[in-house]
C-alpha cells in the first residue's frame, strides 16, 4: 500500500499519529512518504539558523523511529501558510499526491492552527474524487496540544476512525523523544505521560489498550 502523510509541521504527524505511522512503515512494510510543508521555525524563531536546522534533524530522526526512510520537509513559512494564495499550497500538495500516487491520504485536523486549516484545504482538492484519482482514503488526524483546543463552533474533532496502535505506542513515545525542542512537561499535552494518556483513553472507548483517532473523510471501495 501506498501511504501518503501531510503535516504542516514537523512534529503534527508523530503527536497525531506516530503508531499509525509506524504500523504502515516498520510493522507492514507500506510504502509510506511524510511531507512536512513549513520549515517550522520561522515564526516562533524568526532568524535563528540553527534552531531550524535542529528542528530539522529531530524530524529526521523521529521519521526513522517509525520506520518512515522517505521523509520530505519543505520550507514554507511557518504559521503562515494561510498568507499564500491557495493555488500556491494546492500545487505543492498536488506534486506529491502526482509523485506517490497513494492510495491512503493522511493530514492534520483543520482545528484552530490556521496552518492546518490551510493544509487540510489544499488537500482536499489534490485528493477530489475526480476519474483517475488514485486516492481511495483521506483521513484527518489530530496533532495534540491543537486539536483539543480548537473551540467547538469552530471544528470539533469527532472521530469515526480509529487505529490500534498497542503495539508501536512506545516507538512513538520514542520518535517523539526526539523533538526536544518541543516537548514540555505534563500536564501539557506535548508530553509523554500526556499522549500515553490521550492513546489510553482512545484505546478504552473501542476496546483496546492504546488507540490513535482519526476523522474519516471518504473511503471509496
Amino acid at each position: 500500500m501506498k501511504v501518503l502523510v501531510f503535516a504542516a509541521h514537523p512534529d503534527d504527524d508523530v503527536l497525531g499519529m506516530g503508531g499509525t505511522l509506524c504500523l504502515h512503515a516498520a510493522e507492514r512494510g507500506d510504502e509510506v512518504r511524510v511531507v512536512c510543508v513549513t520549515d517550522g521555525s520561522s515564526t516562533q524563531y524568526p532568524d535563528d539558523a540553527e534552531v531550524r536546522a535542529r528542528k530539522g534533524e529531530e524530524a529526521v530522526r523521529a521519521a526513522g523511529v517509525l520506520g518512515v526512510r522517505d521523509y520530505v520537509h519543505l520550507d514554507l513559512p511557518d504559521m503562515r501558510l494561510d498568507t499564500l494564495a491557495h493555488a500556491e499550497l494546492n500545487a505543492v500538495v498536488e506534486e506529491h499526491v502526482r509523485d506517490v500516487s497513494p492510495e491512503v491520504v493522511y493530514t492534520a485536523q483543520p482545528d484552530v492552527n490556521a496552518d492546518h486549516r490551510a493544509l487540510f484545504d489544499s488537500v482536499a482538492v489534490a485528493t477530489r474524487p475526480t476519474p483517475g484519482q488514485p486516492v481511495r482514503r483521506v483521513l484527518t488526524y489530530a496533532p495534540t496540544s491543537s486539536t483539543e483546543w480548537t473551540p467547538a463552533a469552530t471544528n470539533w474533532f469527532m472521530p469515526n476512525w480509529f487505529v490500534d496502535v498497542t503495539a508501536t505506542l512506545e516507538r512513538k513515545l520514542e520518535a517523539f523523544a526526539c523533538f526536544a525542542t518541543e516537548r514540555r512537561d505534563y500536564p501539557h499535552p506535548r508530553s509523554e505521560r500526556a499522549l500515553r494518556a490521550h492513546a489510553e483513553f482512545f484505546g478504552a472507548t473501542v476496546g483496546c489498550e492504546y488507540a490513535e483517532p482519526f476523522v474519516l473523510v471518504r473511503h471509496v471501495e
